[in-house]
């Protein structure tokens, strides 16, 4: 979920703080993208050619093919894609974790009956809200960002929060996912619909956090606080107090404390047991690794493994594999842009050195690598 309805109140209030912008804007850049997001588009994309959504043996392999084609796409566009899996979900989500697991058991139920009248439509929505990614899923992508040479990164907890972190370090430019939490974890920079922008033939929006706190006039911890008052993945929000309401409240109370103090309880009556503060501490200290100890590294594709793993049993054309990984080659060899002789300078998040960088092109000191940790950087 993210936070509830966040996207549209950004939108209405601080417009300045969203710019729209093509994939090749972000040239030289690199992004750490909310894997398990990434995924679950591709599970539940439309395709034409329905042969290569299923293995030999009947598994869905389109979690592999957004994967390997997203991703060839998105370096030959010049970017340098960092994917962030999710870890151990921290144990106060498992209240919302629950509601969505009886939403799947309610549109299993629906999708019985829609398979018994025959109603195709009604299939096919209710197959969408059952589609799940699991670990078999993650554990194939990795596999797959291995041979093609992409880094990516086991968080210990919500992937989110490490993407964040690591764009606060300077060693990515900025977060990508659907999910507006990443602003409430700090991310100071979120990239919407970067994976799927040109397929859907609509803008990436990059959000800035500091136009976005400028703007309503809140410092991080009160943004934070009205956050879990719009609607977390934590915890309950007050009944009968939706987005207006909440901005203005934290705009002039400041606090979930000083607002429970001054609020008319029989009309908006907050959550039994509301551990407000639990789901603050989450968005304030996550569970990260520390980006310090994060060694990103691409390597050449291993064209000869990924016709082995992806043709075969998983049904991929072997022509179209061998054609991707040519892609790849070329994309880092630099002969499809001129300024991919710089594909691994780190470009700093701060926009008046960013732009030193970028004049320069040289590697600025704020994108530190450091030791690989728990990262499985590869």
């Amino acid at each position: 979920m993210g936070i509830l309805n966040l996207s549209k109140l950004l939108s209405d209030i601080v417009p300045q703080a969203i710019k729209e912008n093509e994939l090749k804007t972000y040239f030289g850049r690199k992004v750490a993208i909310d894997a398990s997001m990434c995924l679950y588009q591709f599970l539940i994309a439309v395709r034409s050619e329905g042969a290569q959504l299923t293995s030999a043996d009947g598994e869905t392999t389109s979690h592999l093919l957004g994967t390997f084609y997203r991703t060839i796409r998105l370096i030959e566009s010049g970017l340098k894609p960092v994917y962030v899996f999710d870890g151990k979900p921290p144990e106060m989500k498992s209240g919302e974790l629950g509601k969505r697991q009886e939403k799947r058991l309610e549109a299993q139920k629906a999708l019985d009956k829609a398979t018994e009248a025959g109603d195709a439509a009604e299939m096919d929505k209710f197959n969408r809200r059952l589609v799940k990614v699991t670990k078999h899923h993650n554990e194939e992508a990795k596999h797959l960002l291995t041979l093609m040479g992409v880094p990516y990164i086991d968080a210990p907890c919500e992937a989110e929060a490490q993407c964040a972190a690591m764009v606060k370090a300077g060693i990515v430019y900025a977060t990508a996912t659907e999910d507006m939490d990443a602003l409430t974890f700090g991310s100071n920079i979120l990239l919407r619909h970067l994976t799927f922008s040109e397929a859907r033939k609509m803008p990436i929006h990059e959000i800035h956090l500091d136009k976005v706190l400028e703007g309503l006039k809140l410092s991080h911890e009160e943004f934070t606080d009205m956050c879990i008052l719009l609607g977390c993945d934590y915890t309950d929000s007050i009944r009968g107090i939706g987005p207006k309401r909440a901005i203005e409240l934290i705009q002039k109370h400041k606090s979930i404390e000083n607002i429970l103090d001054n609020l008319d309880k029989d009309k908006y009556p907050p959550p039994e047991n509301w551990n407000y503060k639990g789901a603050r501490e989450l968005f304030m200290n996550p569970d990260i690794m520390n980006p310090e100890d994060i060694e990103l590294k691409w390597a050449e594709p291993d064209e000869e493994a990924m016709v082995k793993y992806l043709c075969g049993d998983k049904n991929f054309s072997e022509e179209r594999v061998r054609n991707g990984c040519k892609k790849l080659v070329k994309a880092r060899s630099g002969t499809t842009q001129g300024r991919l002789d710089g594909f691994f300078t780190v470009l700093s998040s701060t926009p008046a050195k960013r732009k030193v960088d970028e004049k320069k092109n040289t590697p600025n000191k704020r994108g530190k690598t450091g030791g690989r940790g728990r990262g499985r950087a590869k």
